[in-house]
């Protein structure tokens, strides 16, 4: 493992530094941003597991109250916006039905537990004594040998896709534990949920965990896997998720995934992703979404079914425009997904069905009716600041995001307060796309160009890349509204990008300034 790639993990929010410095197995002890105290501290008294419970919160409310003075809600406090609803359940662990497995699906005793989102996407569970513990919330189950704290959160399997041997994917989420203010060794087990269908007993399968550490990645043995979850025995404590060796390709639970556009016009949009049943990928769509220029609302409709390697195509009923034509689906790892685009110029009901182009079977099928479409509105009241040490009401992130203007879809320009700017030439645009590296194809997502747009641009394999880069934006500009292709309008589409390069950031805020 390179340099680099520590400091790569190093930079992702929800990965402890300790992990890419020295011995794993002082994850728990190091975190100074989530723990505060060592476990040496802990074994001089320094305090109880509810006084630390309590501490946890309150960082956590102290994290929101920082989020919130980074927003401008405007003068007018009872600004009404669309706002998407609390719960987008891009964290939730989809139980299979599987008509073909359901006799493999482990039906398990195990005490439930639902754990207390506390900030930037992460999990609080007590653990009361020595057990048996499945989160309700993500799947995961914990073997304890006393009570513990254990603090959580979903990765994203893009952020580790380079140290899987090419032999190896993915079979369910990646995530990062950890015990607070305890020693690794407390937690015994834990059993990770797949989304592998084993129907085939022929299936000659060998599940690992990858498991990666301060000394690097490596894929260490589970010790055993059922129907639905594969077992490790905890090492240390750091991101681990499981992983699978097949000679053949691998049959998935998946999910079909419908967004609706937030629009005040008479027309309907949709916007519809196929992916593996597990958190890692749903998360990556929910990330996906929000950071979209238009906003969306999720709708809940019977996500779960089965999904093979292989193309598929969208059809509904009455017919609407549907693009593209057809969608290849794999299990590869890829961050930013593919989706359908379904619109729709008269009103709900709309029947939506999934195909496979090769068979065209139906793999599945769902009825947006009106009360789906219908708009939610919030109404933003004044902040109010928590003063002392008061306990967190276990808001959810989810619930955060909707105290935040993020969902308001800037592009139409009623932002009052926003300069007008100048809209980048095409000179510009070269000196942006100039500084733009790998991560460009993923810049080109963000901008709401669709992966059809990108095999487009990518077709000419004789063009450079630093033409394809400013093809890109060219279209990128074309699709704006007129007046909304400044370097304002550029950085704001961008902002969700983790890998933005600081050149880009930099020169698109030199001609901000200009």
């Amino acid at each position: 493992q390179t340099q680099k790639e520590k400091q790569d993990i190093c930079r992702d929010g929800d990965v402890h530094t300790s992990d890419c410095k020295g011995n794993p197995a002082e994850v728990d002890s190091s975190d100074s941003e989530h723990s505060g105290t060592s476990v040496a501290d802990s074994e001089e008294g320094s305090g109880s597991e509810e006084d630390e419970e309590d501490r946890v919160d309150l960082e956590a409310n102290e994290e929101r109250d920082e989020e919130e003075e980074e927003v401008e809600t405007g003068e007018d406090s009872s600004q009404e916006v669309l706002a998407e609803p609390a719960s987008t359940g891009e964290e939730v662990h989809l139980k299979s039905q599987c008509e073909k497995c359901k006799a493999a699906q482990q039906s398990s005793d195990y005490e439930k537990v639902t754990p207390r989102k506390i900030s930037k996407g992460r999990l609080l569970v007590r653990l009361e004594g020595e057990g048996t513990y499945e989160c309700s919330v993500t799947g995961l189950v914990f073997e304890v040998s006393e009570q513990a704290l254990v603090r959580y959160s979903v990765l994203s399997w893009s952020k580790f896709d380079t140290f899987l041997p090419d032999s190896w994917k993915f079979a369910g989420p990646i995530f990062n534990v950890d015990v607070v203010n305890k020693d690794a060794s407390v937690l015994q087990s834990i059993l990770f949920p797949h989304s592998l269908c084993l129907a085939d007993p022929q299936y000659e399968l060998q599940f690992s965990v990858l498991h990666v550490t301060g000394s690097g990645p490596q894929l260490e043995r589970s010790a055993e896997h059922s129907g639905s979850h594969v077992r490790w025995r905890v090492s240390s404590l750091s991101p681990v998720g499981p992983v699978v060796q097949s000679g053949r390709p691998l049959e998935h639970h998946g999910v079909v995934l419908v967004y609706k556009e937030l629009s005040h016009s008479n027309t309907f949009s949709f916007r519809v992703y196929l992916a593996s049943n597990n958190s890692s990928d749903i998360k990556d769509i929910g990330t996906q979404v929000r950071s979209a220029q238009k906003s969306y609302r999720k709708i809940d409709k019977p996500p779960v079914c089965n999904l093979d390697v292989g193309k598929y195509h969208l059809v509904s009923q009455p017919e609407g425009e549907i693009n593209p034509k057809e969608l290849k689906f794999t299990f590869e790892i890829i961050k930013l997904k593919g989706y359908f685009e379904a619109f729709f110029e008269q009103p709900p009901p709309f029947t939506l069905s999934l195909k496979e182009t090769t068979t065209d079977e139906t793999v599945w099928s769902a009825t947006i009716r009106e009360g789906d479409c219908e708009e939610v509105k919030m109404v933003f009241k004044p902040k109010q600041k928590a003063g002392g040490r008061k306990r967190s009401s276990s808001t959810s992130e989810e619930e955060m995001a909707n105290k935040k203007p993020c969902c308001v879809d800037e592009s139409d320009g009623n932002n009052k307060n926003r300069p007008a700017g100048q809209v980048l030439s095409d000179k510009q645009l070269l000196q942006v796309a100039k500084t733009l590296g790998k991560e460009w194809e993923q810049a080109a997502i963000h901008l709401e160009l669709s992966i059809t747009d990108l095999d487009d641009i990518k077709a000419d394999r004789q063009t450079e890349v630093a033409m394809q880069k400013l093809k890109m934006l060219e279209r990128w500009k074309r699709r704006r509204s007129p007046g909304k292709a400044t370097a304002q309008d550029l950085l704001r589409g961008l902002k969700d990008l983790e890998d933005l390069p600081v050149e880009t950031h930099r020169l698109l805020t030199a001609l901000i300034k200009q």
